[in-house]
């Protein structure tokens, strides 16, 4: 195979890696495979001028051999999933944009972020989550998404669209069809929505085809199974070529690029695998295959790919195609123009973006049923559940950046309150429960901050054995939480357990306005 051909199946791979600074692992990926783009995570991130001249320096070791920028990707929806949180304006969940009500700030503050993330050298946002969370027990979308119904998706996802198109980056609707009506998290495991083509075409696609409508440059797979669709069993949409090319391509008429979702999901590595699974998705009709983590697999993927082009299992049309789409999406502006990036932003957190961050995260705040603040006068014990393992969609707190825990003792403390915590894991073993129920023994007010509890059996037995009458509940991601204690003193959801989500809530149940600063 002659080596233009190898570069532009190179193009068609966006890669991972684990780092702060550019390293063999990706130095080798870009320029020895030609690998057409990278994405950040958490593990990426120190600071905004450390990211900044991360991205720089991704792109100068790229130009040494290429004509053609990178895609520089990142997962920035807002709330917990925000790989770039500190230093730069804290963006709501999804979610909390429909509670608190404005369409129209949902799109400014999509802006705002669009464009810190561009100085950043960041050029393409994995977002809009535009799946319809219209299944409480979902533990992978909840509230990544707008809404639980197809219109409010539509509402808020198509303003975000229309705010990251203003700064300039590159928009990525996901997760197509749909990952809404799940039960399953397809990072473990395959999921399935067994619907038929009438409800898919009532509930799941109509934000999809809002989106092509407006010109969305990008569209996301989901590692899900739709049998109304695919009539091969357990064949997800990023494998399928009667989802991506016949549903996607021909019947919705989209022809800008699908990326497929990292296949290094166990719903994709423990099934076909990796390698399998980067040339089956460029077979269906993808357009660029992402391998977020290991470098093996990332090589293997790749060679699988150069293989099958060379036995004819992948023709040269489909490589060409797909080769044209992704060069064709390089000539969004901040791709093009990654060079006049500043090296040290300036820009960031500016006072006007943080005024309408904190007005929007209050105005999002939930209260359910009648609610008392808490005595001032009286003790506190506080009970935090948070994330102590990484996810994709669940990132624990990297000590190297200083962040601020998910909690709100320092708030409370901040208030003068009296307050002792017992922090538990989400994952709440039965260890932890029966700690956390003997530290509350005896409590005379007890505030308890759950993280989607309502998956989660062990936080469930600790919320029933908290006396109500002396129990303020705060749901810190799922709102569905509030349910399990509907006679405590207060009933709160935030929507997030970030601090800026947070500072409400303890204003709320100290009595107060405004009073908390996130970022004092």
């Amino acid at each position: 195979m002659d080596q233009a051909l190898r570069q532009k199946i190179g193009q068609l791979f966006m890669v991972g890696f684990d780092a702060l600074e550019v390293n063999e692992h990706i130095t080798r990926l870009i320029q020895e495979r030609h690998v057409g783009g990278v994405i950040l995570f958490r593990r990426n991130v120190h600071t905004p001028q450390q990211v900044a001249a991360l991205c720089r320096r991704l792109q100068e070791i790229n130009a040494e051999v290429s004509d053609i920028p990178l895609l520089i990707s990142l997962d920035q929806e807002g709330g917990m999933v925000m790989r770039v949180e500190q230093g730069v304006t804290p963006i709501p969940a999804a979610m909390a944009f429909q509670q608190a009500g404005s369409v129209a700030d949902c799109e400014q503050l999509s802006r705002i972020s669009g464009d810190e993330m561009r100085q950043l050298g960041i050029n393409m946002i994995l977002a809009p989550v535009l799946d319809v969370n219209n299944n409480p027990l979902n533990p992978v979308i909840g509230v990544r998404a707008f809404g639980e119904d197809p219109d409010t998706v539509i509402n808020y996802g198509m303003a975000a669209m229309r705010g990251l198109n203003a700064a300039g980056v590159i928009t990525t609707a996901k997760h197509f069809p749909g990952h809404g009506d799940t039960s399953t998290d397809s990072h473990y495991s395959m999921s399935i929505v067994p619907h038929d083509k009438a409800r898919l075409d009532a509930m799941e696609l109509p934000p999809f085809k809002a989106a092509i409508a407006q010109g969305v440059h990008a569209i996301m797979t989901a590692h899900v199974v739709f049998p109304a669709i695919e009539s091969e069993p357990d064949l997800p949409a990023t494998l399928s070529k009667s989802v991506l090319t016949d549903l996607l391509r021909g019947e919705l008429g989209f022809k800008g690029v699908i990326i497929s979702d990292c296949l290094e999901m166990l719903a994709i590595a423990d099934g076909v695998g990796v390698t399998n699974g980067a040339i089956q998705t460029l077979k269906a009709g993808a357009d660029i295959a992402l391998i977020s983590h290991q470098q093996e697999r990332q090589q293997a993927a790749i060679d699988g790919v150069i293989a099958a082009v060379e036995r004819g299992e992948i023709s040269l049309d489909q490589i060409n195609q797909a080769h044209e789409r992704v060069q064709q999406l390089k000539q969004i502006s901040a791709v093009k123009t990654w060079r006049d990036a500043p090296i040290i932003p300036q820009g960031l957190m500016q006072p006007a973006a943080l005024a309408l961050a904190e007005k929007v995260q209050r105005a999002a705040l939930r209260v359910a049923g009648a609610f008392r603040p808490l005595n001032t006068a009286l003790p506190v014990t506080l009970i935090t559940v948070e994330v102590r393992l990484r996810s994709e969609v669940d990132e624990a707190v990297i000590a190297r950046n200083n962040e601020a825990r998910s909690s709100m003792l320092p708030a409370l403390l901040a208030a003068g309150i009296d307050v002792r915590e017992y922090a538990l894991s989400s994952e709440a073993n039965d260890a932890e429960v029966a700690a956390a129920i003997a530290f509350a023994q005896g409590a005379q007010q007890i505030v308890l901050q759950t993280y989607n509890a309502m998956l989660v059996k062990g936080q469930q037995t600790l919320v029933a054995a908290l006396p109500q009458d002396k129990l303020w509940l705060v749901a810190g991601r799922l709102p569905y939480d509030l349910d399990l204690a509907p006679n405590a003193q207060g009933r709160l959801a935030s929507y997030g357990c970030r601090p800026a989500a947070l500072a409400p809530v303890v204003e709320k149940l100290l009595g107060v306005a405004q009073s908390i600063c996130v970022l004092c």
